[in-house]
């Protein structure tokens, strides 16, 4: 499910991974002439924006930060020049940093690439047999969860890294281990370079729409991962850097070996919550931005296959999986983008920057990098909508804080498992809407009229008011108003029937149902 929730919400409220208030909808307009000078200059903007997350979300994920861009590259060469969505931009995402990080730490990163490739596949299958539009039915709550959820994790892994400490492994000892943590932090000299370098990244990504217009062309993420790298360069800070290895040297086909790990039923797993989480988020992603320009609308199953080709070439490079970004999607149409040429054109800057300027990378602090995905998880926490939702729909509310606590608690993918078994349940609760009626005169048989939509679980209240009638009194049970009966409530109005005859002095006459 990325580093995108927070300044996009009001434009897609509806779609959990929606954007978030990035402005008004941008009308497709222009000549053909001018297209492509919009394109070349929104691709440099994206290109901007897109290199510091790579990287960031690369490092979080425990594999070599040139794994990131090698997914951005794809994200732009090949999934951005693939039908779907025209304007959105894929790339690695902060939302999937947590279960890859575990995946890497659980099986190795040869294996990273085999259950990418899986995603990849899987996506392709789904977008071939049409499945992309289900996704749209998923619901809200349980996406916001997840992506709640991820949230939590993600700030508590990345606060560990900003102090130049190693996480604990567990969602809840990370939590747990906080306090100690920053106690321990206090009398480190280097803990607390650490610490003011990604608090001051955190604070000037903040703060950085409050500054002029004129400031704020240079992307929020370059400007406060320059100026942390600028700070740690001539205050000759202790902290760490992002290590180097060269494109070529990080790409790490899987071996033929690794594929026998898909028989494992945790690799499976993994596969699947991939697959589910990806697809999902990439997919409401291409809602949001739909809500941003009145240019073409996204076809969702050929945005699911071009997901999906895109994984699958990053599997076979060894990359992190991807999904599609809302963050670099909305400033590819801010920017003022109009055709597929600007995402393109925003893998292939990836791309040199990669060849020719490696080496940038390795005077990158990574308490920067982890400050901009703390401040990224924070934006993946909707506290506002939570409360909303506690007032106006409290049952998706608790859908949405079981959720997030499960995967906490849990794991990522028993996390969305639950959540998913909740909202079907609510969804049962809800629809099955019975109403039961007694009119007793005082004489001749009582009547107990049942109107709405009688299930199994809507039983107990039924049996409940019928076990308290009379047993001495004749009792006719109208079912002719009820739309739906299901066996096990029809089972048990009979045997209640049959009971109340052997036990009466009179029986229970019961007349048709709808």
């Amino acid at each position: 499910m990325s580093a995108h929730r927070k300044g996009a919400r009001t434009a897609a409220r509806t779609t959990p991974t929606g954007s978030r208030g990035h402005g008004r909808r941008r009308k497709d307009s222009g000549t053909s002439g001018s297209t492509f000078r919009q394109d070349f200059a929104a691709s440099l903007v994206v290109f901007l924006v897109a290199l510091p997350l790579c990287v960031g979300v690369a490092v979080a994920s425990g594999v070599p930060a040139e794994l990131g861009l090698v997914t951005g590259i794809v994200g732009g060469l090949v999934t951005g020049l693939l039908p779907g969505s025209s304007l959105q931009v894929s790339g690695p995402a902060a939302g999937l940093t947590v279960l890859v990080f575990e995946a890497v730490r659980e099986y190795g990163l040869p294996v990273l690439g085999v259950i990418v490739l899986a995603t990849g596949v899987l996506q392709l299958l789904m977008g071939a047999l049409k499945f992309g539009r289900y996704f749209r039915a998923i619901s809200v709550a349980v996406v916001e969860g997840m992506l709640a959820g991820i949230g939590l994790v993600l700030i508590a892994g990345q606060l560990y890294s900003m102090a130049g400490t190693k996480a604990p492994a567990e969602g809840l000892a990370k939590i747990a281990g906080l306090p100690g943590m920053f106690a321990d932090a206090v009398g480190s000299p280097g803990a607390r370079a650490a610490l003011g370098l990604g608090a001051g990244t955190i604070a000037v990504l903040a703060l950085w729409k409050k500054l002029p217009k004129a400031i704020q062309v240079v992307p929020a993420p370059l400007a406060a991962v320059g100026l942390a790298t600028a700070a740690s360069v001539f205050l000759g800070l202790p902290v760490a850097k992002v290590e180097v290895q060269g494109l070529l040297g990080a790409i790490q086909p899987p071996t033929p070996g690794a594929f026998g790990d898909l028989v494992d039923v945790g690799v499976l797993s993994t596969v699947l919550a991939f697959t589910l989480i990806a697809s999902a988020e990439s997919l409401f992603s291409a809602a949001a931005v739909d809500r941003l320009h009145d240019g073409p609308r996204t076809q969702y199953d050929k945005e699911l296959m071009a997901q999906g080709a895109g994984n699958t070439v990053c599997g076979l490079l060894g990359a992190l999986p991807m999904t599609a970004v809302i963050v670099r999607s909305a400033a590819n149409v801010q920017a003022g983008a109009r055709t597929k040429a600007s995402r393109v054109l925003h893998g292939v800057w990836l791309l040199l920057f990669a060849a020719l300027l490696p080496a940038a990378l390795g005077i990158i602090p990574i308490p920067a990098l982890a400050g901009i995905l703390v401040y990224s998880g924070f934006k993946l926490i909707p506290a506002k909508e939570v409360k909303a939702l506690w007032r106006d729909h409290r049952g998706e509310a608790l859908i949405l804080v079981v959720t997030a606590v499960s995967i906490v608690a849990v794991s990522m993918f028993e996390g969305v498992l639950i959540g998913l078994a909740l909202a079907v349940v609510k969804t049962a609760w809800d629809a099955s809407h019975v109403r039961l009626e007694i009119i007793d005169k005082g004489a001749g048989p009582i009547q107990a009229h049942l109107t709405g939509n009688a299930t199994f679980l809507r039983l107990p209240k039924i049996l409940d008011s019928l076990e308290a009638l009379p047993q001495n009194r004749p009792v006719e049970v109208n079912l002719s108003g009820v739309h739906h009966l299901d066996h096990a409530c029809r089972t048990a109005l009979e045997n209640w029937a049959a009971r109340h005859s052997l036990e009466g002095t009179e029986p229970v006459k019961v007349t048709s149902a709808a």
